[in-house]
């Protein structure tokens, strides 16, 4: 008889990936400017700290908000008593506003058919609670998030199928690919119950094109009880061209009938547009009112608090901030691509050209020993223990091709990011100049054993006609 439960004893919860024992190595070890300047650097989390002096503005001039008063009284009580699981309907009409402000108002959202959670982790694992039934399976696009074997796995039961894309056409999705991770689900006897994409990609920094999500809407209305889930909390993280397009505008393009309208759900979050993951805000965005209704039953397991909602209410209520934020975040994001991309460029390193979020998806194909993911994990390895940097290899984000790395560049001060990247340019410089001499010396030795026995075979020549 068993002591605990399968769930408390299994080992599909991903905590022995390397996404995080490379945190579990920086927490050892952290770097600090002053009290540890030789520390591992943290560049594994996709944090935005680019933008806070705004937030933190909005609050000095709204101080009554932050000490959560209502015209001058306090409203204390009001908000530590007992708050229904819908959620505050001010802060319902705050959110959509602000998801519509990112797409351009291109497309509205009903706050009526929102469900409020405690991050994007709740919100996708309520989906998966919702929409699959144990042994399941959604198909992903490689690479994808690490988290999401916690997320989508660990607690539901349910599996996922790889879509496998590669770096031949910038890790885009294909219809072949597609059709044969379909294939595969099936071969393992697994029910394929849909598709879940991040837009934009995590961790490529990429926004999907609308051919690709056209695919997809494609897909699931040809297989039917199929869903499609668009994981969107990168959305306001869009610097340059080409724009965002959220799945929610392709619908409306399409005038898809009620019944494909009812299979897209849409997943957000205000950890990376808004640089608050530590307020657990995430939502679910849904056209199907059943799902609507199990999603909100089941976020009583992961509440956002009613001081979170009137604080926030009142940020994003306020127009004209969440205008200007939405719009100053993206230049300061866009900067500090360009800085790392340059940064990059300059220790001989390339990556995926990207147009949103907080990381780049780095080439370091050209620094692997062997085309293999040993060699990936040893690259890694010597990155995290020699360089002091901790980024996210590949294979954590299951890419088929060794040699990729996320790495982000949004968590830390411009400074800090100068020393990482001069940092990985001495690695660099180092590890060629040990492979060059190894080269160097693996060809004189050749040439030596060359002439050695070419001596040795010239004895032996005269040995044999002395005799």
């Amino acid at each position: 008889m068993r002591l605990l439960s399968t769930i408390a004893t299994c080992n599909s919860h991903g905590q022995d990936s390397s996404y995080f024992l490379g945190w579990q190595e920086y927490e050892k070890n952290p770097y600090d400017e002053l009290h540890n300047p030789k520390g591992i650097i943290q560049m594994g989390l996709a944090e935005n700290q680019l933008s806070f002096d705004l937030l933190e503005s909005w609050l000095a001039k709204n101080p009554d908000v932050a000490g959560f008063k209502r015209d001058g009284k306090s409203i204390f009580r009001e908000l530590a008593l007992f708050q229904d699981y819908h959620g505050l309907p001010s802060f319902k009409k705050a959110l959509v506003d602000f998801m519509s402000e990112i797409r351009g108002n291109k497309v509205t959202f009903d706050p009526n058919h929102i469900v409020l959670t405690a991050g994007s982790t709740s919100a996708n694992e309520t989906l998966m609670f919702c929409l699959a039934e144990q042994g399941d399976a959604f198909l992903l696009p490689t690479p994808y998030y690490p988290g999401f074997d916690r997320d989508l796995k660990w607690r539901t039961g349910a599996e996922i199928v790889p879509i496998q894309c590669t770096s031949s056409n910038n890790f885009q999705i294909t219809e072949p690919a597609l059709k044969q991770a379909y294939e595969e689900a099936r071969k393992r006897n697994l029910r394929v119950k849909g598709v879940l994409v991040t837009n934009p990609s995590n961790p490529l920094g990429t926004t999907m094109s609308r051919s690709e999500l056209n695919l997809l809407v494609d897909f699931i209305k040809e297989k039917k009880d199929t869903h499609l889930i668009s994981d969107e909390i990168y959305s306001g993280t869009v610097f340059s061209s080409p724009g965002f397009v959220s799945v929610m505008e392709i619908l409306k393009e399409r005038n898809d009938t009620e019944e494909i309208w009812n299979r897209v759900h849409v997943v957000y979050s205000l950890s990376k547009d808004l640089g608050l993951p530590g307020f657990r805000v995430g939502a679910i965005y849904s056209e199907n009112d059943t799902v609507v209704a199990a999603a909100t039953k089941m976020s009583s397991f992961g509440l956002v608090s009613s001081q979170t909602q009137y604080l926030l209410s009142a940020m994003l209520g306020d127009k004209k901030f969440a205008r200007n934020y939405i719009v100053e975040n993206q230049k300061r994001l866009k900067r500090r691509q360009r800085m790392m991309v340059s940064g990059l460029q300059k220790a001989g390193i390339s990556c995926l050209e990207s147009n949103a979020g907080l990381f780049c998806w780095v080439d370091m194909r050209h620094l692997l020993h062997s085309n293999t993911f040993e060699a990936e994990m040893e690259l890694w390895k010597k990155i995290v223990y020699q360089v002091g940097l901790n980024i996210s290899p590949g294979s954590s984000c299951h890419c088929t091709e060794p040699g990729w790395f996320r790495v982000c560049f949004a968590n830390m001060s411009e400074e800090t990011l100068t020393l990482a990247m001069k940092r990985l340019k001495n690695f660099v410089v180092e590890s060629t100049c040990t492979q060059r001499s190894a080269l160097f010396n693996g060809t004189s030795k050749r040439k030596s054993l060359t002439k050695w026995v070419f001596r040795l075979s010239s004895r032996d020549h005269r040995e044999q006609e002395e005799r």
